[in-house]
């Protein structure tokens, strides 16, 4: 077999007849290198609440019930190292490249001082700003002052496209240990309740209800909230305290631009910077990227000199060194100072003097709506070894900012950019990193947390290139499909499931517009499996039975299969029955209904033609007459449930003609007295479902002194000649004529007497046929016993008589009808015969 043309059985599934994806030939200078074998879909079970949740990559996930065994115990909290590690996590990556001098908090110690005394107290805050008011920096500051404040140290969250449960899961996985496992509503808010902690949260995008829901959730912890002043406040009862943080004054401007060049200004300079002080309302911001402007400036100056043989990347002259005008080649005025204007908005002047990784990465920014991609894929993305440093180059030059773990565009840059035509390729460079996302989120080496890092940027290309999204060619597959398809996953095991959601919608939609059905049924079952983990019985319902539905539709089994377990585990917690759909080519597991259903051929109607075949013998057929309309629906059910509620309609209806046979044969038989048995006969006996028992599903009655044959007080199977014997006989008594009237509550009397009976009483249960029943003999008998009639031999319907019943054999005449009658007799045993020659002649069997 072809290495690089794998079979579809190495990736665990059935070959679907598309050829499989082209991979690049191995180098055979570079073997280490070389690409491996194909590793199977990577499934990750976790606990939800209640349920246990397998991600299932390939078929959708399954959840079931979780077992005692697998329920978690009380997770721990994490050790004084681990909280550490994970604050460290927080933090964004420092930038490649030369290493840049950190710089001083300038003008802002009242404000660190006040924040560090109110979160001693236990008291909450929230420090307002405007973006680029160093905000985040302050807070950093406040976090290492705080480090010892609380039991659980400093937890630091990230509030940018956060909700409150959001934060409360975030909280909770900071400070507890517990993997693989994402706690219900009460019982998250059980574990946050007891966390004692300092947290940090910056870029919170909600207040007001939503902020007094996360404080009173966390009563043990202080929180020192950054926001801009568009968010919306606190509520009115809120116990929080609020700190606003203004811009800096004209001389601390000046003192930070001094600090970004490494020299002192100049007078000209410094009127410019007095100048943008008036611009920019003195935010720090500002000041850093005019700093950056007059350092391009001093290069530009410096000339090829100034550059070292070792790239543009290491300045010849130290840091610290000071300005010296007579060591600049050239003349100084040949490089103006910017213009008030292009210092104000300087990101497309600081933009065009960066390297070309550096401007190919902000256009990938600018795609991404502001979301850097990580220095990791900057080189796969530009097409540079390295262009991973070209994140430093951006950080040193302030167009970006951290922002939780990552970086995105400062403050203003992106609209400065898009002004400056870095957005005229933004379809292509969205597509791009989507083709390199999806390549990358579904490969074996990359684990959930790190495609949870990445969210907001592959959840961007996905916001971009969904609206746009058409049918792929034929043997292609679309892109945006295949992003959301590898990245879903990804996010439910990482536990970040706001993402996992919002790619689930948009790689439904993506489907959708592509016309992938068999992708679009994967992204409804999912959305059905978080709803239902959710608690959002009704949502998670109409995808689950959406997704069943279009699994049908492409004869998807094993995704069919995971869609009606869903379905019933629904069922199950809400008390419902589950509307199943069957598929093409797979079997319906059996549901059950308390309702009675109509067969389709319709009920057998009661007392069909009898006429002897041969001699005295009469024939007893089962007659099925379908309705002469449309043949009826099948049951959603399938042909299993269908076959099942047949039976038991027709041993209902055996039933049914059974004891209407026995009301007229005792109505003819009985005597005229105050018991007439014709008035205690039921109409409504009981059917079972049982198949093999040779009554058609009617219940068989019980005798009265075990198996031995003697009479019972219920009526069973009608003989041949329309009375009625015991279950194990349908033969007529013996003609001995000499045993006394029998008690049996049959109702009827011997003949040893020498009396006869007559009927008195015509029956007044009517049958629910349509046709009209033949009234019964009302010619007295006069023989003292009636005559037997054999077995019946065949099964063919034959006419009624012509000839009228004799007197000596009205009793045992058969009824004529024009319906048919359904009975199944059995051959006579010995035994039984026996019982019954020695029984009462009186005794109807």
């Amino acid at each position: 077999m072809d290495p690089n043309n794998r079979g579809p059985e190495e990736y665990g599934h059935d070959g679907d007849g598309t050829a499989p994806r082209q991979r690049p030939p191995r180098d055979p200078l570079t073997p280490d290198f070389g690409q491996h074998s194909s590793a199977l879909a990577r499934t990750v079970q976790l606990v939800t609440g209640d349920y246990l949740l397998t991600v299932n990559p390939v078929d959708g996930s399954e959840i079931e019930a979780c077992p005692p065994g697998e329920r978690p115990g009380r997770p721990e909290k994490l050790t004084a190292a681990e909280r550490a590690e994970t604050d460290r996590a927080a933090k964004p990556p420092v930038p490649p490249g030369q290493a840049r001098p950190s710089l001083p908090l300038l003008e802002r110690q009242d404000e660190r001082e006040r924040l560090v005394r109110l979160l001693a107290r236990g008291r909450s805050v929230r420090l307002t700003g405007p973006a680029g008011s160093g905000r985040t920096a302050l807070l950093d500051l406040v976090a290492e002052d705080c480090s010892d404040l609380a039991p659980d140290g400093v937890v630091r969250l990230s509030g940018f496209h956060r909700t409150t449960d959001d934060l409360l899961h975030d909280l909770f996985y900071a400070v507890y240990n517990a993997p693989l496992h994402r706690p219900e509503r009460d019982e998250l808010l059980q574990y946050v309740r007891d966390i004692g902690a300092v947290v940090v949260l910056d870029d919170i995008e909600f207040g007001g209800a939503g902020l007094d829901e996360l404080l009173d959730a966390t009563p043990e912890c202080a929180f020192v909230i950054g926001a801009t002043p568009d968010v919306h406040a606190p509520s009115a009862d809120s116990a929080i305290e609020e700190v606003f943080l203004g811009g800096l004054d004209r001389a601390g401007g000046v003192d930070l631009i001094e600090r970004v060049v490494g020299r002192l200004l100049t007078e000209e300079e410094a009127n410019w910077a007095g100048d943008l002080w008036f611009e920019s309302e003195g935010l720090p911001l500002r000041f850093v990227q005019a700093g950056a402007l007059l350092l391009q400036r001093d290069r530009q100056r410096a000339g090829t000199d100034a550059v070292d043989e070792f790239g543009v990347f290491q300045d010849a002259l130290p840091v610290d060194a000071p300005f010296d005008a007579s060591s600049v080649a050239g003349d100084g005025d040949d490089v103006p100072l910017p213009s008030l204007g292009e210092a104000a908005a300087p990101a497309p002047l600081l933009a065009s003097r960066l390297s070309a990784s550096a401007r190919a990465t902000l256009r990938f920014a600018v795609a991404l709506g502001g979301e850097v991609p990580h220095q990791a894929h900057l080189p796969a993305l530009v097409g540079d070894t390295h262009a991973d440093a070209a994140l430093g180059e951006l950080a040193a030059c302030g167009l970006v900012s951290p922002v939780g773990s990552r970086y995105r565009l400062a403050a203003g840059v992106l609209t400065q950019l898009e002004a400056a035509g870095y957005g005229d390729d933004i379809d292509a460079r969205a597509l791009t990193a989507a083709q390199h996302y999806a390549w990358w989120a579904g490969h074996p080496s990359v684990t959930p947390e790190r495609v949870c890092a990445e969210a907001d940027a592959l959840l961007a290309a996905l916001g971009l290139l969904v609206p746009g999204t058409t049918a792929p060619a034929e043997g292609e597959e679309s892109v945006t499909v295949q992003l959301a398809r590898t990245a879903a996953p990804a996010f439910a095991a990482g536990l970040h499931w706001s993402a996992w959601e919002r790619a689930l919608r948009s790689g439904s939609e993506a489907a959708r517009l592509a016309g992938e059905v068999s992708e679009q049924a994967y992204f409804h079952h999912e959305l059905g499996i978080l709803a239902l983990c959710g608690g959002q019985f009704d949502r998670a319902r109409t995808e689950l039975e959406t997704s069943v539905g279009l699994r049908g539709a492409t004869a998807d089994k094993r995704g069919g299969v995971a869609g009606r377990r869903a379905l019933a585990l629904l069922a199950d917690r809400t008390g419902t029955t589950p509307r199943l759909g069957s598929t093409a080519g797979e079997e319906v597991p059996d549901a059950r209904y308390e309702e009675s259903q109509s067969p389709p051929g319709g009920v057998p109607a009661a007392f069909p033609p009898l006429q002897p075949s041969s001699g005295d013998t009469a024939a007893t057929i089962v007659v099925n007459r379908a309705p002469s309309g449309p043949p009826p629906k099948a049951h959603r059910a399938g042909i299993r449930g269908l076959a099942r509620r047949n039976l038991v309609a027709a041993g209902a209806g055996a039933l049914l003609v059974a004891v209407l046979g026995t009301v007229v044969t005792l109505g003819a038989t009985s005597n005229n007295d105050a018991n007439n048995p014709s008035d205690k006969v039921g109409v409504n006996p009981s059917a079972s479902q049982g198949a093999d028992d040779g009554s058609l599903g009617a219940d068989k009655p019980k005798s009265d002194n075990g198996d031995t044959g003697t009479a019972t007080s219920r009526p069973t199977d009608p003989g041949p000649d329309g009375t009625y014997g015991t279950s194990d006989d349908p033969t007529p008594p013996s003609s001995s004529g000499t045993s006394e009237p029998s008690d049996d509550p049959s109702g009827t009397k011997g003949t040893g007497g020498g009396s006869t009976s007559s009927p008195t009483k015509s029956p007044t249960t009517k049958p629910p046929s349509t046709s009209p029943t033949t009234k019964p003999p009302t010619t007295p008998p006069t023989s003292s016993s009636p005559t037997p009639t054999p077995t019946p031999t065949e099964t063919t319907p034959t006419n009624p008589p012509s000839t009228t019943p004799s007197t000596s054999d009205s009793a045992s005449a058969p009824i004529t009808s024009s319906a048919p009658v359904t009975s199944a007799p059995a051959e006579t045993s010995s035994s039984a015969s026996t019982t019954q020659s020695s029984s009462s002649a009186g005794t109807v069997m």
